[in-house]
């Protein structure tokens, strides 16, 4: 029998964090512990899932890659697919299947069930899971210090995995207890006791208790067990009632992100796999109209994933944002002065037409004389030669700041500061780019920079993305 698991995953989490207590402070009330994570201005599910598929597939064959599926409750568009364009985003193949998941925070979890039943059926040989999201809670509500914002992506397949999956089980539950209507903006919840307890605490219970039932496994046979939970206690509140320890629960992450929705399950599971040894045994969990459990052994290929924990650096890489102001505004539900217009005239044509430099961030190679161009262009300008060159993606490329400008007045009203951006990479790729997750000391010449997938604007009535610039960075507030 063939096995079947997990080969790849990743987590993002945005550069801003937001300190609970700056939130309580702003509305006289009660201050919840640590901090959220908040995403910038330019950021959405759409473009955070691209940042963990990406980070994702950095040791994988796109070409193998044939489903791609995305989980979220606040994708950007009510009525489009988001997942088709992040398999262009991400430079993958055409013939393939790609599927959005919506609705319930456990969408993320639904779309990794539906990986690996195609993995296991055949249909396809590697599925690529992302999972991201940016929900609001009502201002001076709890949720809006619980809540944040993030994203996870995993590879499901059938070789070099670092985890195999053992047993799946779900349990279906209807509560009326998180919702959210159509065209509002925020969060709705029931009395607190009761959907905890007949909501969460139900659903949960009955997944954990039916997984180990069906695997034929005890809780003290598991070394981790992985729960979403909304709160700060409601996942040490489910492992005490199934029999697990407090060693045995995987830290949530809510004193330093908060609740991402869909993406957290598959972002604490991303981080228990990043301590995990070889034949241990991983459980799975995550909550929304009832639950979805996964029992995961990890092999001994997990390693490839712990050289480059993804959880940890995101953890450690944050700027603080000041005001509560400035993130009501960051969340568009604050109303500043507009910044200067953007002067450009969007085309969905044109959109179309140069998607493979616009998407996927391709630029050309001339074949006679060696000269990289950016963006793709039929004409060398060192030689000359027509038509003589190799397309390149650049995506996953560093580059180096060449000259830059720092223009104070050109920005959003509440973020003025724009950096206008020339960079260079290691085969002569030069990029005009504009530059994001920045301090203004920070920018120089010589310094290394990566590309990342963002808004741009919105025109035309829908959402203009392209690629920006960012420092690298190595951990640690900046």
């Amino acid at each position: 029998m063939m096995n079947v698991g997990i080969s790849s995953l990743s987590a993002y989490v945005p550069y801003y964090r937001l300190k609970r207590e700056t939130i309580a402070r702003a509305w006289e009330r009660r201050a919840i512990k640590g901090e959220r994570s908040v995403a910038n201005t330019d950021e959405d599910s759409l473009t955070m899932a691209v940042e963990a598929a990406i980070a994702c597939l950095q040791n994988s064959d796109r070409q193998e890659i044939d489903a791609l599926y995305y989980a979220s409750t606040t994708a950007p568009y009510a009525e489009k697919s988001i997942a088709s364009m992040i398999a262009v985003v991400c430079d993958l193949k055409n013939d393939l299947v790609t599927a959005d998941f919506s609705n319930t925070t456990k969408a993320g979890t639904s779309a990794l069930k539906a990986a690996i039943d195609a993995v296991k059926a055949k249909s396809a040989r590697k599925a690529l899971v992302t999972a991201a999201d940016c929900r609001n809670g009502f201002p001076k509500s709890d949720q809006e210090q619980l809540f944040g914002d993030a994203a996870a992506a995993l590879v499901v397949g059938s070789e070099d995995l670092v985890a195999e999956i053992v047993e799946c089980y779900s349990v279906n539950t209807e509560i009326i207890d998180v919702w959210r209507n159509v065209s509002e903006r925020y969060v709705n919840h029931g009395e607190g006791r009761f959907i905890t307890d007949k909501g969460y605490m139900t659903a949960m219970t009955q997944a954990v208790k039916g997984i180990l039932k069906k695997a034929g496994k005890k809780p003290e046979d598991v070394q981790k067990v992985v729960l979403s939970t909304p709160g700060m206690k409601e996942n040490a509140a489910v492992a005490k009632k199934t029999g697990f320890t407090p060693e045995q629960i995987q830290d949530s992450y809510m004193l330093q992100i908060g609740n991402c929705g869909t993406a957290q399950p598959l972002l604490l599971l991303s981080a228990a796999l990043e301590e995990a040894k070889p034949g241990e045994l991983i459980l799975l969990a995550a909550y929304g109209n009832g639950a979805d459990a996964f029992l995961f052994q990890v092999t001994d290929q997990v390693h490839k994933i712990q050289q480059k924990p993804t959880v940890k650096y995101a953890l450690e890489t944050k700027r603080t944002l000041e005001s509560y102001s400035r993130y009501l505004s960051f969340r568009d539900l604050l109303e500043t002065v507009p910044g200067e217009p953007f002067r450009t005239f969007p085309s969905n044509s044109a959109y179309w037409r140069e998607q493979k430099g616009i998407l996927r961030l391709y630029g050309s190679k001339c074949t006679s004389c060696g000269q990289g161009i950016f963006p793709i262009n039929r004409i060398c300008p060192s030689c000359g030669a027509k038509d003589e060159f190799k397309e390149v993606r650049l995506s996953d490329r560093h580059a180096k700041v060449f000259t830059y400008s720092i223009d104070n007045l050109a920005g959003r009203g509440d973020d003025p500061v724009v950096v206008q951006t020339v960079a260079d990479d290691s085969e002569g790729f030069r990029y005009y780019l504009l530059m994001t997750d920045f301090n203004n000391e920070e920018v120089k010449i010589g310094m290394e920079v990566e590309f990342t997938f963002r808004k741009i604007y919105e025109g035309g009535n829908y959402i203009n993305y392209y690629w920006k610039c960012r420092p690298v960075r190595n951990g640690g507030d900046q």
